[in-house]
């Protein structure tokens, strides 16, 4: 992508209002339900954007534009909750929705857990924090657009005449602020963006035919991939799974490749948070302080990245965020909870209402070339189909596809297969982390290398 300077922008100048306007709206909703009576409250305003464009085979498929805002308030009546939300910011829609809220509190049973955070864990002054680069505006036309799409997309036709077919290229631009408040004080929010690049195209031909895709997302326009880059990979991965096979049912060493590793580090964060501890719908239940990866892997929480897809300075309880060592040498140090959930299990809320914030998972020395000859002889995942993840038991069942490893190198693509094992096993037996971290969102970590699963073909 050619280097462009995006013109400087304030942040009012994008949206639909200016952000002091969602201050005023959330201070006066909280005003009007302390009137009322409320106890507690606390109040979620967004305004946010985006422009979309599809191209596929050179043609415009598809232009979209979003404009989306919202005000959601939660009332509390001692410890009777009420939720209501509304995309009208009148004056009266705003005072009907606290209402409904109200009203839908007095019929609530008590919670003895229900509540807003102690006032001591909120973030104070948030707005005095040090900018976290979250906001880059991309002023780009829909022609720009369209003719950064048209060149990813004709970069892949351009790799190979079996490169037969596309499901297009589509540029994304989104963009947003919020801010979130409540009854003790707390006040903070901030604009963000998020743009993103990516290309889906088909080699071969009739019955031979394979399908793969490429992409870039970044909070800054300048760090997208190049359209060239994204195209060519997306075709490069297409071509190379032409000729798939099953395998014979196997046990053999597993490598998931960096795209798919964040898949099961998310398995493990569902495994460890505080609606699957409190409910007991966990294999990791009363697992803090235990082994519950190989030595060889650390997990830290930095929500204070610049820049990167998940930073925030507090959670959408309003609490701050910490730096904190999830799992160091394979031994869990803490779990993954909301003020609500914490108050389930007995425990201090860890600042995660909302999700994880950037999960590092910290690369060992090999790259990828280096983790296939670790593993020798095994199956190289590249793509997972279907949803088979027991978290009670940690029993673990997926479609898989991807390529046949023999002595260190790619023989063949294998589609058609299934690997099996058990969460518990697979963690536990974690036998390398590659340097191959490729960011795409709240969990940064390389090609994940398993000693051992099944492996169901023919």
């Amino acid at each position: 992508m050619p280097r462009r300077t995006p013109t400087p922008i304030l942040s009012e100048s994008r949206f639909s209002h200016r952000f002091s306007t969602l201050q005023e709206l959330a201070r006066d909703v909280l005003a009007y339900a302390e009137k009322q009576g409320a106890s507690a409250c606390e109040v979620d305003v967004s305004d946010g954007f985006g422009q979309s464009v599809t191209v596929r085979r050179g043609e415009i498929e598809t232009i979209e534009y979003n404009r989306d805002k919202s005000l959601a308030v939660t009332i509390y009546l001692d410890q009777r909750k009420g939720q209501a939300s509304t995309s009208d910011f009148s004056p009266a829609a705003l005072r009907e929705t606290a209402d409904a809220a109200l009203n839908i509190a007095r019929f609530t049973a008590a919670d003895p857990c229900a509540g807003l955070p102690d006032a001591a864990l909120l973030a104070v002054d948030s707005d005095k924090l040090p900018d976290l680069d979250l906001y880059h505006p991309w002023v780009l036309s829909v022609e720009a657009a369209v003719e950064l799409a048209r060149r990813c997309e004709q970069a892949a036709f351009a790799v190979s005449p079996q490169i037969s077919n596309s499901e297009g290229a589509m540029l994304s631009i989104q963009e947003g602020q919020f801010v979130s408040a409540n009854s003790l004080g707390f006040m903070g929010g901030y604009p963000t963006s998020r743009h993103y690049l990516s290309c889906s195209v088909i080699a071969g031909q009739n019955e031979h035919m394979q399908r793969d895709e490429w992409y870039s997302i970044t909070r800054h326009p300048l760090a997208i991939d190049s359209p060239e880059s994204i195209g060519q990979r997306a075709a490069q991965r297409a071509l190379s799974r032409l000729g798939a096979r099953k395998i014979k049912t196997c046990r053999v060493p597993v490598l998931f490749e960096a795209p798919l590793a964040p898949s099961l580090i998310g398995n493990f964060v569902h495994a460890v948070s505080g609606g699957s501890l409190y409910r007991k719908t966990s294999f990791l239940v009363d697992s803090l302080g235990k082994r519950v990866f190989s030595k060889k892997v650390r997990i830290s929480e930095r929500p204070h990245l610049p820049g990167a897809l998940a930073s925030t300075w507090f959670d959408s309880d309003g609490v701050a965020t910490q730096e904190r060592e999830v799992v160091s040498d394979g031994r869990l140090q803490g779990y993954f909870l909301s003020t609500y959930s914490a108050r389930k299990l007995g425990m201090q809320t860890t600042g995660n209402a909302g999700g994880c914030h950037n999960l590092i998972v910290h690369p060992g020395k090999r790259d990828f070339r280096g983790l296939l000859k670790k593993m020798r002889r095994g199956l190289l995942v590249t793509e997972l189909l279907g949803h088979g993840v027991n978290y009670v038991t940690g029993d673990y069942s997926r479609g898989a596809a991807g390529y046949w490893i023999e002595d260190g190198e790619i023989a063949h693509p294998v589609e058609g297969v299934t690997i099996a094992g058990n969460l518990r096993d697979m963690l536990g037996n974690v036998a390398a982390v590659g340097n191959d971290v490729l960011v795409r969102g709240s969990k940064q970590v390389g090609s994940l290398l398993i000693e051992q699963m099944k492996v169901a073909g023919r």
